[in-house]
C-alpha cells in the first residue's frame, strides 16, 4: 500500500488541508474557515480543528497517513515547535507541533506557511527554471495579511522566526493594527485592508475582488483605498531593494490575483522610487493556492524521513 501524508496550511481566514502520495500528487484537498475563538483559546482550536479534517479526509480515503505537514501563519519558531506569534489568531508560545502530533498520532513537520510556500514556489513554480530568482528573491503572500520570505544568496533568513514579516513594517498613512502598532503596512496593502477600509467608507461589504470591480466602474474611493494600497506596497519593495535587493518578487495570495494591470501599477510606482538599485522583476505565483500546501508536504516528507525533492 503506498504512503499518504496529511498536509495543513493554516491562514487567518481559512485552513487548506490536502492527503498526498508519495510522488507529490495532492489527491484530495478540503478548505473551511478558521474558527475565530479567544485568543488564549485559539491554538487548542486551531488543533481540535485540524483532527476532525484529518479524520474527514482519512475516512473519506480508507488510507492511514505516516506524517502530516502543519504550517502556520504568524511568528513561528520551526525548530523548537512554537507558534511565538499570530496576529490574526491571537496564540503566543503555543507548542503546536507538540499538540498536532498528539492529536494526529503521526510525526508532524511545522514551518511557517509563507517560508513554506515560498520554497515550493522556488523549487517548483517560478523559480524552478531560473536559478538566479532561487538564488535571491523575495516572495511576498498578500492575502488577510501580508507575509513574506526572503531568500538571500540561496538561502531563506529565517532570524529565528522574525524576519520576513513585512506586513508590520511601518509605512507612510499606516493605520492601527491587529498586532497592537500603527502603521503597518497589512493595514493598507492587504487585500483585507482594501475590504476593510471600502466597507468603512461606503458601507458596501465585499472582497478586494469586487473593490477592484468597482473602481473599474469609476468609483474613485475604491481608486483610492487601491492607490493608497499600490503606494504602501511598493515603499516596502523599495526598502527591499536597498537592503536584500532580489532578483524577483514573486507576489502570491489573493491580491496577486488583481491581473496584469494590477502589477503594472506596482512596477511603475516601483520604477519611481529607484535609483540605482537593482530593480527587482514582479512575478505572479505559479503555484497559486496550491502553494501552501505544497509546502506543508516538505514538511511532512521531511517528517516520515522522505526528504527528496517533490516530483514535478
Amino acid at each position: 500500500m503506498s504512503e499518504h501524508f496529511l498536509l495543513f496550511d493554516v491562514g487567518g481566514t481559512d485552513i487548506k488541508a490536502g492527503l498526498a502520495n508519495t510522488n507529490g500528487d495532492i489527491l484530495q484537498v478540503l478548505r473551511e474557515p478558521t474558527r475565530k475563538t479567544a485568543p488564549e483559546e485559539s491554538a487548542a482550536e486551531r488543533v481540535t480543528q485540524l483532527g476532525e479534517i484529518s479524520r474527514r479526509l482519512t475516512a473519506e480515503s480508507g488510507t492511514t497517513p505516516v506524517s502530516a505537514g502543519l504550517a502556520v501563519c504568524g511568528l513561528v519558531d520551526p525548530e523548537n515547535g512554537i507558534g511565538i506569534f499570530s496576529a490574526n489568531l491571537g496564540w503566543r508560545d503555543a507548542p503546536l507541533q507538540a499538540m498536532a502530533r498528539e492529536t494526529l498520532g503521526v510525526p508532524v513537520g511545522f514551518g511557517h506557511d509563507v517560508a513554506m510556500a515560498a520554497r515550493a514556489e522556488l523549487e517548483l513554480g517560478s523559480g524552478a527554471k531560473d536559478a538566479a530568482l532561487r538564488r535571491n528573491a523575495v516572495v511576498m503572500v498578500i492575502g488577510t495579511g501580508i507575509a513574506t520570505a526572503l531568500m538571500v544568496d540561496g538561502r531563506l533568513i529565517s532570524a529565528g522566526g522574525y524576519a520576513g514579516e513585512l506586513g508590520h513594517a511601518q509605512v507612510p498613512g499606516g493605520l492601527p493594527c491587529a498586532c497592537g502598532a500603527t502603521g503597518c503596512l497589512e493595514t493598507l496593502g492587504s487585500a483585507g485592508a482594501i475590504a476593510k477600509r471600502y466597507l468603512a467608507a461606503t458601507g458596501k461589504r465585499g472582497g478586494a475582488r469586487e473593490v477592484f470591480a468597482a473602481r473599474a466602474a469609476g468609483d474613485q474611493v475604491a481608486a483610492g483605498i487601491i492607490h493608497d494600497a499600490i503606494e504602501a506596497l511598493t515603499f516596502t519593495m523599495a526598502q527591499l531593494c536597498s537592503s536584500v535587493a532580489p532578483e524577483g518578487i514573486v507576489l502570491g495570495g489573493g491580491l496577486a490575483q488583481a491581473g496584469p494591470s494590477f502589477f503594472a501599477e506596482l512596477r511603475e510606482s516601483l520604477h519611481r522610487r529607484l535609483s540605482f538599485h537593482r530593480e527587482p522583476r514582479l512575478i505572479p505565483a505559479h503555484l497559486g493556492a496550491d502553494a501552501g500546501l505544497q509546502g506543508a508536504m516538505i514538511l511532512a516528507r521531511d517528517a516520515a524521513g522522505r526528504s527528496a525533492r517533490i516530483a514535478l
